[in-house]
């Protein structure tokens, strides 16, 4: 079985008294630097982990305390579902305390248990008391509160059990969950290449898996959890991944599975401001979600809805909470200590001010005045489910929908698309009006193209639009027109098309057979388009390309030939019929097809 994930986050200067609690804990060294040993200050991210009483196997991620290491401190907690809030018993409740009591109220972290250490230096009882109501009011509930001491090992067996009851309470991870590994180390071993690690919160990891890493496949070559090869791992866990890839990883970057999330730098949120923090919020931010911190833009949309521009894409869903922390703030000099040394430093750690919660990955443009205000309106209305992203896409893919963190609940409408029910209905009651004024401008033309309605409509595949056509409309060779529509002689026609109809059913009032050539047709007007449009109407019968007759000509020549002797020959219908090889032969073929005459042999025919 996976081992449980649990992270130690530290509060105040009591590093060196949270990291001798987890080395008496784990009998492990969480302090990987030679200089955070000597200086007692936890600089970097730092892993132990120990088997419970119960056999549960949990690991820790020890984060920094100190407030110019806030970014480190969060890059560990981000992707784990519970903490260990420690305080020292001679030091009680300090400003570090408050500031990653906010991160954690604000990323949403609700399971914990707290430890008042060095116990054995000072009455523990005040800073239980103080931190036990703090924790409360931020949202962590009646967490189980021990006094001990990492340096005499008093209170480590409380806590040993306070641990197994706490991990027995967590969640259980979903193992089929798309993957999303937020890498907080990275680096090469020698004969192996690349390696990372993180925190995996949910989902499955195996041996020769292809995950994507900023848009890259890597393959997985081999996979340990705590110290240990295995083949498959599921969250929540601690995994170290040996990687084959083109791309060069770091902490901030993400593995995740193929097509199962979005990577996007744009981003619409519901704001929640920071216990403390006042608005509004800077135009410049850095927003933080699992080890990732990236500085972003922001556009305030409404009083609680803002639009988020990030400088790089990040893997999102919909429900994500992203901390927008302001990275202007300088805490002040680490006394005894440069901090343009300290890793990544220059400035300080940022603030924490609010918490996003992604409520879209693909926001439309905001182009027309006012555009920004209705955005504001339908975010304050928007949850994080399909039946919200349809209402302002209209239509999604089943795919896409996946990749924002919303798989479908109902039937797809055509194909794999889904849509907005409301906007589906729309389109079905435009489609016969749509239809109905390209027939009346483009009279000639046999039905409306599909591509053409497509385009009138704003559809981005054809497929929708076989899907909306309900009777009397019907799809047929790529056109729409209405079914069932009995021939109805020249009306509809253009005016100038009918005459040039009627002058040519006059031709043939005397000479029914006798199909006029290519010149009278020109003069009269009738093209290719006007004669397909007089055929379709019924003011003419196409006998075949080139050769039209009076509607109703092909009964008439069937009942003369039936009164010839039987069988007949083609010379012997030309002759009765009064007209020339020239049409006499296609309309024999075409009586024919109609079933209205059959050959007997090459020569003769015989009526039906």
């Amino acid at each position: 079985m996976a081992p449980r994930m649990y992270v130690v986050a530290t509060a105040g200067h009591v590093d060196h008294g949270k990291s001798t609690l987890v080395r008496a804990l784990t009998g492990m060294e969480p302090d990987r630097l030679e200089e955070e040993r000597r200086r007692g200050l936890t600089i970097e991210l730092g892993y132990a982990w120990t088997t419970l009483p119960s056999g549960e196997r949990v690991a820790f991620v020890d984060v920094p305390g100190h407030e110019r290491f806030l970014g480190t401190m969060l890059a560990g907690v981000g992707p784990v579902p519970a903490v260990m809030f420690v305080v020292a018993a001679d030091e009680g409740w300090m400003p570090q305390s408050e500031e990653h009591l906010v991160a954690l109220r604000t990323l949403g972290v609700r399971h914990g248990l707290l430890a008042v250490t060095r116990a054995d230096l000072a009455d523990p009882a005040p800073a239980l008391e103080d931190a036990r109501d703090r924790l409360a009011e931020a949202g962590l509930g009646d967490v189980e509160a021990l006094a001990v001491s990492g340096r005499t090992g008093e209170g480590l067996d409380g806590l040993r059990a306070a641990l197994d009851r706490l991990v027995a309470a967590l969640p259980a991870p979903d193992p089929r969950a798309p993957v999303r590994l937020w890498i907080d180390r990275a680096f090469s071993v020698r004969g192996s290449g690349t390696v990372v690690t993180g925190t995996l919160p949910a989902g499955r990891v195996e041996v020769g898996d292809e995950l994507e890493l900023d848009g890259e496949p890597v393959r997985v070559r081999a996979l340990e959890s705590l110290k240990e090869h295995v083949e498959s791992v599921t969250g929540v866990a601690r995994v170290a991944l040996n990687l084959r890839g083109r791309i060069v990883p770091r902490r901030g970057h993400a593995l995740v599975t193929p097509g199962a999330w979005t990577a996007t730098s744009l981003a619409d949120v519901r704001v929640t401001m920071a216990v403390g923090a006042r608005g509004p919020l800077p135009a410049r931010l850095t927003a933080h979600i699992g080890s990732a911190s990236v500085l972003c833009e922001v556009r305030p949309l409404g009083p609680d809805a803002a639009r988020l521009r990030l400088a790089r894409p990040l893997p999102l869903h919909l429900g994500d909470a992203l901390l927008l922390l302001d990275p202007g703030r300088d805490p002040g000099r680490d006394p005894g200590r440069d901090p343009g040394r300290d890793p990544g430093r220059g400035r300080g750690e940022p603030r924490v001010l609010a918490r996003a919660t992604v409520l879209d990955v693909r926001p439309p443009e905001l182009r027309r005045r006012g555009a920004a205000r209705e955005r504001a309106k339908a975010l304050a209305e928007a949850s994080t489910d399909a039946a919200s992203l349809l209402r302002t896409h209209l239509l999604l893919r089943e795919a896409d929908l996946a990749a924002m963190g919303c798989p479908p609940g109902g039937r797809p409408v055509a194909g794999d698309w889904h849509a907005d029910p409301d906007h589906w209905s729309a389109l079905s009651a435009r489609l016969p009006e749509v239809v109905r004024r390209y027939a009346a401008d483009h009279p000639l033309e046999p039905g409306m193209p599909v591509e053409a309605v497509r385009h009138e409509l704003g559809l981005p595949d054809r497929r929708l639009v076989a899907a909306l056509v309900r009777p009397p409309l019907t799809v047929a060779d790529g056109r729409i027109t209405t079914m069932g529509r009995a021939p109805a002689g020249t009306a509809g026609l253009p005016a100038s098309v009918a005459g040039a109809v009627r002058a040519l059913v006059d031709d043939l009032a005397e000479a029914p057979f006798q199909a006029p050539e290519a010149g009278r047709l020109a003069a009269l007007g009738l093209g290719p388009r006007e004669l397909a449009a007089a055929v379709r109407a019924g003011a003419l019968l196409r006998v075949t390309e080139g050769v039209v007759l009076a509607p109703g000509a092909d009964a008439r020549a069937a009942a003369l030939l039936a009164r010839l002797p039987q069988p007949f020959t083609v010379s012997q219908a030309r002759s009765a019929l009064g007209t020339s090889r020239r049409v006499a032969v296609p309309l024999l073929e075409h009586l024919d097809r109609k079933g209205l005459t059959e050959r007997v042999d090459e020569v003769h025919r015989r009526s039906l």
